[in-house]
């Protein structure tokens, strides 16, 4: 049977945070860490983490995704391929790595610290509120666009 099939399907923590890169060509690029945590028992009948420690790569669209959205802690699914790469190191020797260039991602959870467009507009108002209040303004103060309204 000549046919076959690479697949692989992770769920982890990004171990670092992510830097987007380009290529000559124009093409977006990222590579991430990813742990993959597994528990198992040892000999004495104990559970015990298994950490597996992955490189993924990420392009394209996909990539500008991953490096908005991740980055170090962040926990994320991914389905893609796996690719041996190689090369030759300082010395001469041949080297080799196993990784996996990601097809799809799946974010798990919200962006760390992501204020909505709601949230920003409360801000700003509470803060302009406290500015006025700190010139000991007795009116309340004039909100963004009253002077337009025609009533």
């Amino acid at each position: 049977m000549a046919a076959s099939f690479n697949r692989v399907t992770l769920m982890g923590n990004v171990t670092r945070d992510i830097e987007l890169r380009h290529t000559a060509g124009g093409l977006t690029v990222t590579d991430i860490g990813l742990a993959v945590n597994d528990k198992r028992k040892d000999a004495n009948g104990e559970w015990v983490d298994d950490v597996t420690f992955v490189d993924v790569t990420f392009w394209g669209r996909t990539a500008e995704v991953a490096a908005e959205y991740l980055s170090k802690g962040s926990p994320v699914f991914i389905d893609g391929r796996l690719k041996l790469d190689t090369w030759q190191n300082n010395e001469g020797q041949n080297r080799s790595k196993l990784k996996v260039v990601a097809e799809r991602m799946q974010l798990i959870g919200g962006k760390p610290q992501q204020q909505t467009e709601f949230e920003a507009d409360a801000t700003r108002e509470q803060q302009a509120t406290a500015a006025y209040s700190d010139k000991a303004w007795t009116d309340p103060p004039p909100k963004a666009g009253d002077a337009d309204l025609p009533f």
